[in-house]
């Protein structure tokens, strides 16, 4: 059955039905497309929440008085005349189904799509949420969002967009199947093009800008400028140290910031906020003189030291030389902690560099003065071997410091490399300080100080020329070690062994063999005393030769001799009984 021949019914042989029905068909205009048209109709009245519109047919409408609303109060009234959309001419109670929503829907894909073939901007305002976008009403018109289309970058909350009127783009639209889709990001790209368009060609170095910051980064913040974005490197931020810019600064946050370089080629900005703010640095070097104790807070350690924050803006860095007078090879970070106050003195200002040198130690006692004032050259003490090297002993002393023990005054009838081997690491051992150098931090101490020296005793035992009776104590390639009374070391050099030159072995004699030999030689400067054998055996031929004449006399040098040998021997052994 074709639109409209419901209201074209003719009952038989009724001339005046058939009447009607060409005088409704004249009224239409002959047409069957009256039914989805928006046609003219006017209010007849309001009740029951209902608005009743007669739109010229063979009955009135009702339609919903919420459809007249609009997002607001219904305003209308008896006698309006409104734009009504014919859903269908009649339905089963004789009634028209009319919509005012679909004629507003009607109205508004015309002008969408007036908009969209001239490429022009829409209002529109974001009511709801769908799978992967959102709902816009355009004016009557529902349309899609996609969530990429929604701004220039990612969007965490979309709250404070929702209910708000706003211009959107046309992508693409369907009347047929009722698809349209929009963007809110194409329109802020073209707004923000225009901005950055104007932004540039007035910008210069030195200016200052109202921005909010856009996106935060290890290095800096990226501040929006209105169409532009420009960089604030984490060292411009503020004058004092900045870890991370997060903690200065929050994405959305409005700042101030100026212009510090602009490059119109790359269309690169960098920004600063620090240099809107005055110069802590100004007057640092009056401030902060040489010599000057304060407290300071530790901001960072590193392998090679501490940063110590004078004020905001102001830090100092204590060397790892100058954290402590006896904790040295250690990491900073086993001396002080990040956050910790602590009392430094200013080393040096440097204001060229922007460096102030500090020191830790300086402010607490120096344990080298405390000890030299408490145990000058000369006092014993007692400690502990804390390290053995090559060259002597560590020992540990009163105030957490050590002293040193070289292998020259460890003992004074032992070579030092054999000394040394008496001892080992955790040892107690008594010492004698001999020397504390402040300066260079440097305690001596000495073990065999701590006894008298036996060789300031040789000029008492014995004197150059006097033979006398030596103990063997060491075998030498080039000669042998010997001891006379009271320890005393001496030594005979392998051609003084004997006058006899198949005599001069070293390997003749073991340690502990007694001998007589003559002092050549008292050297103090080496500690030694030299002797002789060969030198007693040619001064008993000649005392031999002396006593009991020569050989013009008939007797044989032998005879002399023998008879010299004999009676020294029955001396030795009258002596040894």
């Amino acid at each position: 059955m074709a639109k409209g021949s419901a209201l074209r019914k003719q009952p038989a042989n009724d001339a005046a039905s058939a009447e009607f029905a060409a005088l409704l068909d004249e009224s239409l205009g002959g047409s069957a497309s009256f039914e989805g048209t928006v046609v003219k109709g006017t209010v007849v009245r309001i009740a029951n929440d209902f608005v009743v519109v007669d739109v010229g047919l063979k009955s009135e409408g009702r339609v919903p008085l919420r459809e007249f609303a609009a997002g607001g109060a219904a305003e209308v009234k008896e006698g309006d005349v409104v734009d009504i959309f014919v859903d269908r001419m009649e339905n089963k109670d004789g009634e028209a189904v009319l919509s005012r929503d679909k004629a507003r829907r009607e109205e508004a894909w015309t002008l969408l799509e007036k908009a969209f073939n001239d490429q022009e901007r829409v209002m529109g305002t974001i009511f709801g949420r769908v799978k992967g976008g959102f709902t816009v009403d355009l004016s009557g018109a529902v349309a899609f969002l996609p969530g990429s289309q929604v701004d220039v970058r990612p969007v965490r909350d979309v709250g404070p967009l929702m209910g708000q009127a706003q211009q959107f783009a046309i992508l693409k639209m369907d009347r047929r199947r009722g698809n349209i889709v929009v963007s809110r990001r194409a329109v802020m790209e073209e707004t923000r093009a225009e901005d950055r368009t104007r932004l540039m060609g007035a910008l210069s170095e030195g200016q200052v800008l109202d921005g909010v910051v856009k996106n935060i980064t290890d290095y800096g913040a990226f501040v929006d400028l209105g169409g532009v974005d420009g960089l604030l490197h984490v060292t411009d931020i503020a004058w004092k140290r900045i870890n991370h810019p997060s903690e200065a600064l929050t994405i959305g946050q409005p700042v101030k910031v100026q212009v510090i370089r602009f490059n119109p080629e790359t269309q690169r900005i960098s920004l600063g906020m620090k240099q809107l703010m005055s110069d802590p640095w100004d007057g640092a070097g009056a401030k902060y003189p040489v010599g000057l104790k304060l407290k300071g807070r530790v901001t960072n350690i590193t392998d090679y030291g501490a940063f110590v924050e004078l004020e905001p803006g102001v830090e100092g860095l204590v060397h790892v030389s100058e954290m402590s007078w006896t904790k040295k090879n250690v990491h900073p970070g086993k001396i002080v902690s990040t956050s910790q106050e602590v009392e430094v003195m200013v080393l040096d200002v440097d204001m060229s560099k922007r460096r102030i040198s500090l020191g830790l130690k300086q402010c607490m006692a120096n344990p080298w003065e405390s000890f030299a004032d408490k145990y000058p050259a000369g006092t014993e003490l007692e400690g502990e071997v804390r390290n053995i090297t090559e060259f002597g002993l560590f020992v540990g002393l009163p105030g957490d410091i050590d002293g040193m023990v070289h292998l020259s005054d460890l003992s004074w009838d032992k070579p030092g490399d054999e000394a040394i081997r008496d001892y080992k690491k955790g040892d107690n051992v008594k010492v004698k300080v001999l020397d504390v150098d402040i300066d260079k931090e440097r305690i001596s101490l000495g073990i065999k100080q701590l006894a008298n020296d036996p060789f300031e005793k040789v000029g008492d035992v014995a004197k150059k020329g006097d033979v006398v009776t030596v103990i063997v104590a060491g075998i030498q390639d080039n000669g042998i070690d010997v001891t006379i009374q009271d320890g005393i070391p001496g030594f005979i050099r392998k051609s003084e062994l004997s006058r006899d030159r198949s005599e001069q072995r070293p390997d003749r004699y073991a340690i502990g063999d007694k001998l007589d030999a003559k002092i050549t030689n008292i050297d103090k400067a080496s500690r030694r005393v030299v002797l002789s054998v060969k030198a007693r055996e040619l001064d008993e031929e000649k005392k031999a030769m002396a006593d009991f004449g020569s050989s013009d006399s008939g007797a044989s040098l032998g005879d002399i001799l023998g008879a010299a040998l004999s009676r020294a021997q029955k001396k030795e052994d009258t002596e040894g009984k």
